[in-house]
């Protein structure tokens, strides 16, 4: 019962990451708190937890919308005085319409900048106050595309380099009130945004793709970035503040692995 008693907010709770996310914080004690834009997932996951013994609330919420994310976050003080953690997962990868810089649609550019950065500016800033309470952990997602250069997607880019620069400037900002901030650049993790992105990448579904790129051979999963996650918002993490933690099996530095 790593989170037992602590109250936790989660963006994209309901879909991906977010989902395993949620399961594995409520199996591990956690009051889950989850926001997602998709309502009818926000039903179902929350009577999911709720009928297998755990204690949820989701409440639909588009985040790039800072009055959703007010309304929101006026229905969690409504339920809670304090907050122990808050997971921003919520974020998207628009494959075929990100791009090069030149070529990227100001409507694209503008909509993955006020999701998977504005969103996470917003759900922080609300959060804040309720951590202070008490102190507690907030785990930003970014990428690989954070840390190192991917071509033709430079709103993604540009969104994961920001959450990477901007956990560092909350750790060292709010560090003091014993709020940790950390963050997880994930790569290839087997999600149904990876998959929709990469439906007409010919190399997707070859056995050898990974052998190719990652050393350890396989693709990671959602629960292998929920449990980081998860030991992140936990006292086991009580002095991991400002890291950068790169979940992508050795892509980032791996070199030539096709050997």
């Amino acid at each position: 019962m790593m989170l037992k008693n602590k109250t936790i907010v989660i963006t994209g709770a309901a879909g991906g990451i977010g989902y395993s996310a949620s399961k594995r914080f409520a199996k591990e004690g956690a009051f889950v708190v989850g926001l997602d834009v998709n309502e009818e997932l926000c039903k179902k996951v929350e009577k999911e937890l709720i009928d297998g013994g755990y204690k949820a609330k989701f409440i639909q919420c588009d985040i790039s919308s800072k009055e959703a994310v007010n309304k929101a976050f006026d229905e969690i003080e409504s339920l809670v005085k304090s907050l122990d953690g808050l997971y921003n997962n919520a974020s998207v990868f628009l494959d075929g319409r990100d791009g090069k810089l030149g070529d990227i649609k100001s409507d694209i550019w503008h909509k993955i900048l006020s999701i998977n950065l504005n969103g996470m500016y917003y759900c922080t800033k609300r959060a804040l106050p309720l951590l202070k309470t008490n102190g507690g952990a907030i785990v930003n997602t970014a990428s690989s595309a954070g840390v190192t250069g991917i071509p033709e997607c430079a709103a993604y880019t540009a969104t994961k380099g920001a959450t990477v620069t901007l956990t560092r400037s909350l750790a060292v900002d709010y560090g003091k009130y014993n709020i940790r901030t950390n963050c997880i650049a994930p790569a290839a993790i087997l999600t149904d945004m990876v998959k929709a992105s990469n439906l007409n990448n010919p190399a997707f579904n070859n056995d050898k793709f990974l052998e190719m790129v990652t050393p350890l051979r396989r693709w990671g999963t959602p629960e292998d970035i929920a449990a980081i996650a998860c030991w992140l918002c936990s006292d086991d993490a009580s002095y991991i503040n400002g890291a950068i933690i790169r979940a992508d099996g050795g892509i980032t530095i791996n070199g030539d692995v096709n050997r």
